[in-house]
């Protein structure tokens, strides 16, 4: 299992976002939600700058596993083998 805390960026309508942090929440691996809608001006623009250094698309979830991994949409299997969950 990974060490980290992993940081999941979403949106609040994003059916895929949900399903990641169900994904999370079943394997009991604790990890950091931001949740993009809830900011606005300067703090939602820095944290859209934040999501565009690990994904330039700038799309919902991306998922920041250690510093090498980021995986972007609710990949069920990439997520699990990031997690240490299954081989």
């Amino acid at each position: 299992m990974c060490k980290c805390i992993p940081k999941i960026y979403g949106l609040s309508t994003c059916s895929h976002c949900r399903a990641t942090r169900k994904l999370f929440d079943k394997h009991n691996i604790e990890y950091d939600y931001i949740q993009v809608d809830d900011f606005q001006g300067d703090e939602r623009n820095a944290v859209l700058n934040e999501i565009k250094t690990l994904n330039p698309r700038c799309s919902f979830p991306t998922i920041k596993i250690n510093k090498e991994t980021v995986i972007v949409g609710n990949k069920e299997n990439d997520i699990k083998k990031a997690l240490g969950i299954i081989k």
